[in-house]
């Protein structure tokens, strides 16, 4: 079979960084895109933070601050300068007996999603021309906007990897990536695979942390373990409508923010919150939104399995909380079925750039409400 190389990099909700994944992957995926004979083998896997000054700045255009084009453009090439300095990191750690890098997909940084109204649209930043140029493997970029033009929300887009890596024949499963936002993807056997962003995840979390204590995350939700839940705020933060939209739906930074919380917290009329309850009752809104989406997956079983990725994965917490949520589930992580829970973004990415060198589909239009299937993003050669 053939054997190819090709990468994923990944930038998400979180703002904390890049992950870049090079992996092979064998030639079972045929030209009709059928299911893989096996996992791809990561090869190498290379993380890089973002500089604080470019977080912060970045932060400032999620949330709406006004900036100039000479602004966007210099941030534009500052994410693009990230991207190159951890993919060439990720090519150094390759054997010369690997093979050769044969395209690697770039998902750059989203700094607004708007998948609804007149004028939809997503923006994602880091010059792909530059990318290639000094990394010197073509790029494949820009993979949300087609499926958008299609009258698809352009997200989630994993769930298209995940129907191809995880579904099994007989056995419910719902796959929960817990990045910034988390999203689910429900795989029933013999159903059309969908899923939907369920809300936050780490977003409203990492930013009170940071808000509060100066540090980024709330490491193994140790923070949050110590506090109280406080309800009426739990109560108040349900009411979002969001949380009732019909799928498919996808959401981001442009509704869950500081700004959010601070009316639910007016809302909750609750005169004293200490910061350490406030914590508490966020982890459980994020797990609460995702339990009970999964809880109203209709597999006529009462339960399956459900495997985590992204960082609320490594939250010990996060995880907990979970498995008490949803009693008729098998909570664990994606590293259960051979994938690390901080790779599988980055191989989703991997994949979608070795489907459009192909030539073949990687949206599901189940999961994005786009009016068909279609090759996502451009090919950027060196």
């Amino acid at each position: 079979m053939t054997r190819e190389i090709y990468g994923g990099a990944m930038s998400g909700t979180s703002l904390d960084g890049v992950d870049v994944v090079l992996a092979a992957f064998d030639g079972a995926e045929g030209a009709d895109g059928g299911r893989p004979d096996s996992l791809p083998k990561v090869l190498a896997h290379v993380y890089r933070p973002y500089p604080a000054a470019l977080r912060d700045a970045v932060l400032a255009v999620c949330h709406g601050q006004p900036l100039t084009l000479p602004d966007l453009g210099r941030l534009d090439q500052q994410i693009a300068r990230v991207y190159v300095d951890t993919i060439r990191a990720a090519i150094a750690c390759l054997a010369p007996s690997e093979g050769d890098l044969k395209a690697i997909g770039v998902h750059g940084q989203t700094v607004y999603h708007q998948p609804l109204g007149d004028m939809r649209f997503t923006m994602q930043i880091g010059d792909p021309n530059h990318i290639a140029v000094h990394v010197g493997v073509p790029v494949v970029a820009d993979f949300r906007r087609r499926d958008m033009a299609l009258g698809g929300q352009g997200a989630p887009l994993a769930p298209g990897f995940h129907e191809h890596c995880f579904r099994h024949a007989t056995i419910p499963r719902v796959v929960c990536n817990c990045g910034g936002i988390a999203n689910i993807t429900v795989l029933q056997p013999g159903t059309a695979t969908y899923g939907y962003d369920t809300g936050p995840a780490n977003v409203l979390m990492d930013a009170w942390c940071a808000s509060k204590t100066g540090q980024t995350f709330d490491a193994d939700g140790q923070w949050a373990r110590g506090g109280q839940v406080i309800t009426a705020l739990l109560d108040a933060m349900l009411q979002e409508p969001y949380l009732r939209l019909p799928y498919p739906k996808s959401t981001g930074r442009e509704l869950f923010q500081l700004p959010w919380l601070a009316q639910q917290l007016a809302r909750s009329g609750v005169t004293v919150l200490p910061d350490r309850d406030v914590m508490r009752s966020l982890l459980e809104f994020s797990t609460r939104t995702i339990a009970d989406a999964v809880n109203g997956v209709g597999t006529g079983t009462g339960g399956g399995e459900m495997y985590v990725c992204g960082g609320g994965a490594m939250n010990g917490f996060f995880m907990e909380r979970l498995v008490q949520l949803l009693p008729q589930w098998s909570v664990r992580s994606t590293a259960a079925l051979g994938m690390a829970p901080d790779q599988v973004e980055a191989l989703a990415f991997a994949s979608f750039a070795r489907r459009t060198v192909r030539g073949l589909p990687a949206n599901l239009p189940s999961v994005t409400g786009a009016s068909r299937a279609c090759i996502l993003g451009a090919i950027y050669a060196v």
